[in-house]
């Protein structure tokens, strides 16, 4: 897993083991199915089954792969639309192309996040590039869809690399978990992701045995998805293992220990770890948009099919050959919903 390590962990910042913090209790613990997203690469749906209510603000987390492919297997996405939402991209292993209609994008790598603020509209492709097409290779990553507040969610598009180097690390208080920090804060130390929603992220990897205590904001929600390995969540020790999706009740503090025992593929329990400040407000989606009610919903995709949500930009015209649209429950030609239901949820 060649995410951004150190060869020295007692070397960094340790979080400060916070006397008479009141752990988060477990709320509940749910298993992610598996299926396939995009061209059809095979991912775990991390938030299934979990009531967006828990969730706020955050809407959809995908956990893609992991998978080791063939010369000629790697696949992405074709051109969609986006609109009132941010979407993040996290590459644990592989490599990962995006562009998008206002001209911006970037090459993601081991350890590297891809923000985009979809905003009032866009459209982007993601995609391996050719060199890994041809390789073949290992794949594993994490795409998660970020609420925005009505007040934002007619905001300009933007895009931000976030790079592998400059994600903060620290060290548990016992030295057994190496906490990288991609955006938001932990015990006073930030990570390098601008965020339009207030949110904490974090990749953790906690060694055989270990325990991680993080101080955590009691204004956030908090979740941990198990990537790999197995361990406990919350001072009840309640199991976890890869796939499996943490929701914490409230308190000041998150509290996962790892298994004494790992499997010898996965030596260390790995975490995606995220909350956030809830925003509150009501929440219909369908398909690539994130809006606060049906009409919005049905705005953007009358908005996508007049082109109001960008074009294709010249100069990836060999992109654009490929298929970008296909019929969806609302009887139009729209394109593929990358990433989400096709049924309208309101809450």
């Amino acid at each position: 897993m060649p995410a951004v390590t150190v060869s020295d962990i007692t070397v960094l910042p340790r979080v400060s083991d916070v006397p008479n913090s009141r752990a988060r209790r477990v709320k509940s613990v749910t298993t992610a199915p598996q299926g396939f997203e995009g061209e059809g690469f095979p991912v775990r749906r991390a938030f299934a089954g979990v009531d967006l209510a828990e969730l706020d603000p955050f809407i959809h987390l995908d956990q893609m792969g992991e998978v080791e492919y063939a010369p000629g297997e790697p696949k992405g996405t074709p051109w969609h639309p986006h609109r009132g939402f941010e979407t993040v991209t996290y590459i644990i292993d592989g490599i990962f192309d995006h562009k998008d209609s206002n001209g911006g994008g970037g090459t993601i790598s081991n350890g590297d996040t891809q923000w985009m603020t979809a905003g009032g509209g866009i459209l982007h492709i993601e995609t391996p590039p050719e060199h890994l097409v041809m390789s073949g290779g290992l794949f594993h990553g994490f795409q998660l869809w970020v609420n925005l507040p009505a007040a934002k969610k007619w905001s300009p598009a933007a895009y931000q690399d976030v790079r592998a180097n400059d994600v903060s690390l620290l060290s548990s208080a016992d030295g057994g978990s190496l906490i990288r920090i991609i955006a938001g804060e932990v015990d006073g130390h930030v990570g390098p992701g601008t965020t339009q929603t207030p949110i904490t992220l974090i990749h953790a990897t906690v060694a055989p045995g270990a325990e991680l205590r993080l101080p955590w904001r009691k204004d956030y929600n908090a979740l941990a998805y198990a990537m790999s390995g197995h361990g406990f969540a919350g001072e009840e020790a309640r199991p976890i293992g890869m796939g499996q999706l943490t929701v914490f009740g409230d308190g000041d503090s998150i509290v996962i220990r790892a298994a004494n025992q790992q499997e010898n593929r996965s030596p260390n329990l790995e975490l995606f770890i995220l909350g956030g400040q809830p925003i509150k407000e009501p929440v219909a989606w369908m398909g690539p948009f994130v809006m606060n009610t049906k009409a919005e919903v049905m705005q953007a995709f009358e908005d996508f099919q007049k082109g109001l949500l960008g074009s294709i930009p010249a100069i990836y015209k060999e992109d654009a050959k490929r298929p970008l649209k296909r019929t969806d429950k609302l009887g139009g030609e729209v394109l593929d919903v990358h990433n989400a239901p096709n049924d309208l949820q309101e809450s």
